[in-house]
């Protein structure tokens, strides 16, 4: 309860914080909303954002860890923040400083949401989506892209998974077996659904004649 308490004040004072950024960014006073976050990085996790933009995603996360858990919430909380800092770089012109601190929320939202974070908190899923539409096109780390690929099946977003594979496939980073396991997996889910997920029967048999053509 007491860990619940302190996450819920968290939130409270971030959220707050966060209004006051937006409205500097408003403003296109970009130094003074970028203070502003690297003091909210400061107060509620101890960390700058200098030493931020140096950890890579997976060092980030294990800073998280404690007693062998994952704090999951704190965990997308940070992504929540990295994702704004992301923004404010963009916005100012430090493009690619920008999508480097959004590639880096993005990880995090995803290792968060698999260590059980409350979905609800920052609205986990449409931050998921809306940072893989910003960085479309983007090479995404490999950990960070199977993450994507599981992420996009799980809900329903099969042309977005099949996008995933295929990088991961170009890039040498996932077993042809796992693409086929995939392709098997959509054989199996009534057509309906596939066209909700951007699909179809029939890519799903092409893309099984062409992953078996690569064994």
């Amino acid at each position: 309860m007491l860990r619940k308490d302190y996450l819920v004040r968290a939130i409270e004072e971030i959220t707050e914080a966060l209004g006051t950024i937006f409205g500097l960014k408003q403003q296109k006073k970009h130094p003074e909303a970028l203070r502003e976050l690297d003091e909210l990085y400061r107060t509620q996790f101890r960390l700058s954002s200098l030493l931020l933009g140096t950890l890579s995603s997976k060092d980030i996360t294990e800073l998280f860890r404690s007693g062998g858990i994952i704090e999951a919430d704190k965990l997308q909380t940070l992504a929540r923040l990295l994702r704004e800092e992301g923004d404010l770089c963009l916005d100012s012109g430090d493009k690619d400083e920008g999508r480097l601190r959004q590639q880096k929320a993005l990880h995090l939202f995803l290792e968060a949401r698999q260590h059980g974070a409350d979905p609800s908190l920052w609205q986990l899923d449409e931050e998921v989506f809306s940072l893989m539409t910003k960085l479309k096109g983007f090479f995404l780390d490999p950990d960070t892209e199977r993450m994507v690929f599981r992420f996009a099946e799980e809900k329903g977003r099969y042309d977005l998974a099949e996008n995933a594979l295929y990088r991961l496939i170009e890039h040498q980073e996932i077993d042809v077996h796992e693409g086929l396991a995939f392709y098997e997996r959509l054989a199996g889910v009534d057509p309906l659904k596939l066209e909700e997920g951007g699909f179809s029967a029939a890519e799903v048999q092409e893309g099984l004649a062409e992953l078996r053509q690569r064994l």
